[in-house]
This record gives structure tokens, C-alpha cells and sequence, in this order.
């Protein structure tokens, strides 16, 4: 069978790909990728005083956010994390301070995520720091296959001016990623390597 390259896979394998090369990192370098992941995506924010930016719990090998938590705090932003309401629904989001217990909710498929109490105010984040399992140059996207960020950020791009900033490991970026109708495209991916900044078409 010949060799495929990344432009040539569907979306089920390059997903297999990407998270194959993530899963490959060991402990002492997503530690060091997290930090400068953090640092490069605070350079792209700018300035976040009193902006709600949602960021993510990490789940199943996915690149740590506390560093990002730390400075984004530091600059004077609010932090929300996303909660899943149902399969086919746009996120919630609820307000959340680092140190606040995290209880257990329902995720995509059989993964459960930390997520702030029902009694945390919800609110309508500025920017999205969004996970995702590969994306490539020109900003798409490869995320897990549920859609619910394709959900939310249609609906909040319609309501207000939004920012969409990827948050990944390097070794995650691929070749291509097929775009369909519905997907939506991130305004830029932070990594340990620096920001990827969508080209044009």
C-alpha cells in the first residue's frame, strides 16, 4: 500500500495522526511546551484586561492550561470554562476562578469534564481558547468530531465580535485539514512553537 501524506487522509485519520504524535510526548517536554505555549498565546491576546476568555480543561493528553490560566489571571481577564449541555447544543459558559473546585460533567462521547457548579454565573466569553486534536496553516481545525465548538462560535460570531484562538502542541499541526461548510475557522493557533496565523486561500 502506498505511503499517504497528510493531505491525502480523511479527517478520522489525520485525527489518528495527530493524536498519535501528541500522545508521544513525555512528561518533561509538555510541561516545557505548556509554558511556551502560554506565553505565545498571551503575546497574540494583547491586552485582556476585563475580557472573559474561556479556556479549557485539559482531557485525555491534551495540552495543560494552567500556565495560561496563571497570566491570563495576571492581566486582569475573567476566566470561563465551557460546559456541554447536550449533543447537538452550542457550549454554555460559566465563570470560574483557579482554585474553585471543578465538578464532573457530561463531555463528548465517553470523556467527563471538570467544569465550574451550576451556581457560577454564565456568561458570554470575548475569546474562545479552543482545544482541538490537529488544525493546519490556514486555520481549520480538527477537533474530536462532536461539533459543539462549530455550534458555539457560529452563534456567538453572530451576536458580537468574537476571537477564536487555538491552543495545541506543535507536533499536532497537519498538513491539511479538509473544511466543510459548517466548520469554523479559528483567527489563530498558539503552540509551543509560536502562533500560526491563518494564510489566505
Amino acid at each position: 500500500m502506498p505511503h499517504l501524506t497528510d493531505a491525502q487522509l480523511d479527517k478520522a485519520s489525520l485525527r489518528a495522526v495527530a493524536l498519535a504524535r501528541r500522545a508521544a510526548l513525555d512528561p518533561a517536554a509538555r510541561a516545557e511546551a505548556a509554558e511556551a505555549a502560554a506565553a505565545n498565546a498571551m503575546q497574540w491576546l494583547g491586552e485582556v484586561a476585563g475580557e472573559i476568555v474561556s479556556v479549557f480543561s485539559p482531557i485525555g493528553g491534551e495540552i495543560a492550561t494552567d500556565p495560561l490560566v496563571r497570566r491570563l489571571r495576571e492581566a486582569g481577564a475573567c476566566v470561563c470554562l465551557p460546559i456541554v449541555l447536550e449533543t447537538g447544543k452550542p457550549l454554555l459558559f460559566r465563570l470560574w476562578e483557579p482554585g474553585e473546585e471543578l465538578t464532573p460533567s457530561a463531555g463528548p462521547g465517553r470523556f467527563s469534564i471538570p467544569a465550574p457548579p451550576e451556581s457560577a454565573p454564565a456568561v458570554s466569553p470575548d475569546v474562545l481558547v479552543v482545544p482541538l486534536a490537529g488544525f493546519d496553516a490556514r486555520g481549520n481545525r480538527l477537533g474530536y468530531g462532536a461539533g459543539f465548538y462549530d455550534r458555539t462560535l457560529c452563534l456567538l460570531r453572530r451576536a458580537k465580535r468574537v476571537e477564536a484562538l487555538g491552543y495545541a502542541f506543535a507536533v499536532q499541526q497537519l498538513a491539511a485539514v479538509p473544511a466543510e461548510p459548517h466548520d469554523e475557522r479559528l483567527d489563530a493557533i498558539a503552540t509551543d512553537a509560536g502562533i500560526v496565523r491563518p494564510a489566505e486561500d
